[in-house]
């Protein structure tokens, strides 16, 4: 086998990783010896063992001359557990091969630098793109501590999310909805406006098998949210945060006495300030965040530039209407040419429904 096939291995292990090492990045490792597979793993938890580590402990021969496949540049600081290289070195490892490099200012290079150091050969970018698409979250977070935030909302083929009427379940089809729970397991937090919690009433859980409940967020300036929603009554049980303006004492006690956790947020013109609030969730640990809001805390996160991903649903159905709400909704843009742009664009077909998932073109264009 090659190196890329041996790299392809270790990023299918990372994958196991998905929603529950945040807000680390995911790896995979395996430790090849006389071209076969000895060892194998994966970082599994946050604060657990990294995948070089986990991939050592499961070697079912000594790995003193093996190579290392590895997702991600082996850590070389004390965190929560001991530096990787140390073990690689130990082990008597020969060769290294690496997918991504670490841009943690902790690693950056000294990681290979130090299995270098130690007569280790090392061998870099394979699978690279691949294993850099794997960690976008972990990057963008390690690099700026805000959240990486991605919008998501499905609608009809004429661009409604809901009926005249406000009704809007279902738009698409089972597929398209298992695919929404992955992202709520995948990302730390969900993201809603006040209003959508008014109208909607929702849970904001993951309902797959095993999965991993989001972090729930609630912009809601002047604390309206109703305390008999299912958010509030199950504030206790599930992580809620509400990011607000109001500064009323005994409003926030009663939120608070659900199990609610308060972030107070200034304003910016009638609205908590979003940049603000990437702050301080950032602060929080919170890496990521699934923004499944209505058409108004959509566009003011895209006027806002906190927007990094979008991930449109498109069903096959049209409901019509003058009145039936789009997914941006706000002032909108005035010319076609200041239209938000979206690169690295790619389709993916859910039975009858339609994915089309991009990165947001930052700074092109933005109300001040």
């Amino acid at each position: 086998m090659s190196n890329i096939e041996y790299m392809k291995i270790a990023i299918e292990n990372a994958k196991k990783g998905c929603g529950y090492v945040n807000p680390n990045p995911m790896v995979g490792a395996i430790i090849v010896k006389n071209k076969k597979i000895i060892g194998s793993g994966y970082h599994e938890k946050y604060g657990g063992l990294h995948a070089e580590r986990n991939a050592l402990e499961s070697c079912t021969c000594s790995p003193q001359g093996a190579t290392m496949y590895v997702t991600l540049e082996p850590c070389c600081h004390y965190g929560k557990t001991p530096p990787c290289t140390e073990a690689i070195i130990k082990n008597s490892i020969k060769r290294v091969v690496i997918g991504s490099k670490d841009p943690n200012p902790l690693v950056a290079g000294k990681g290979i630098e130090a299995l270098i150091l130690n007569g280790i050969e090392v061998i870099t970018g394979v699978c690279e793109e691949e294993c850099n698409k794997l960690n976008e979250v972990f990057f963008y977070y390690i690099k700026t501590k805000t959240p990486f935030v991605v919008m998501k909302y499905a609608m009809t083929i004429d661009g409604k999310i809901s009926t005249y009427t406000g009704w809007s379940r279902w738009i698409t089809g089972e597929k398209a909805r298992e695919h929404v729970h992955q992202s709520r397991h995948r990302y730390t937090a969900i993201m809603i406006g006040v209003n959508t919690v008014i109208s909607d009433d929702p849970l904001l859980t993951c309902r797959l098998q095993n999965g991993k409940n989001p972090v729930r967020i609630i912009c809601d300036t002047n604390l309206r949210t109703p305390l008999n929603s299912k958010i509030i009554k199950t504030a206790n049980d599930i992580s809620t945060y509400i990011a607000t303006a109001c500064t009323d004492v005994e409003k926030q006690k009663q939120f608070i006495n659900f199990g609610c956790k308060l972030l107070i947020i200034p304003k910016k013109e009638e609205h908590i300030d979003l940049n603000v609030l990437m702050l301080r969730l950032g602060e929080q640990n919170i890496d990521s965040v699934l923004l499944e809001g209505g058409s108004t805390i959509n566009y003011s996160a895209l006027q806002a530039g906190i927007v990094k991903k979008v991930q449109c649903y498109i069903a096959p159905k049209i409901f019509g209407g003058n009145t039936a709400k789009t997914p941006v909704g706000g002032l909108g843009i005035e010319l076609p040419d200041n239209a938000f742009l979206l690169k690295d664009k790619q389709i993916i077909f859910l039975d009858d429904d339609i994915l089309i998932e991009g990165e947001v073109i930052q700074n092109v264009h933005r109300y001040s």
